[in-house]
């Protein structure tokens, strides 16, 4: 009884934490878009959009190294 509550525990964290991830992953793709947008809608990049695509893509790229182990 007790082993079944730690399994179904451990499954409940094990989604949690991968609905996180997912949760994150879309969110960083619209603001990545978003940002985007708005830089190429006036026809010019700045510096400053550079920088702010560069940051949110790279925010993206580390976000996509946490994602949680999965059980085999």
């Amino acid at each position: 009884m007790e082993n079944q509550q730690k399994q179904d525990s451990k499954d409940f964290v094990g989604n949690l934490k991968n609905g996180i991830w997912l949760f994150g992953v879309s969110s960083w793709l619209f603001g990545i878009t978003d940002r985007s947008i708005a830089s190429f809608s006036d026809g010019y990049l700045s510096a400053l959009d550079l920088t702010q695509l560069f940051t949110a893509a790279t925010f993206f790229v580390a976000w996509l190294f946490l994602k949680p182990m999965s059980k085999v």
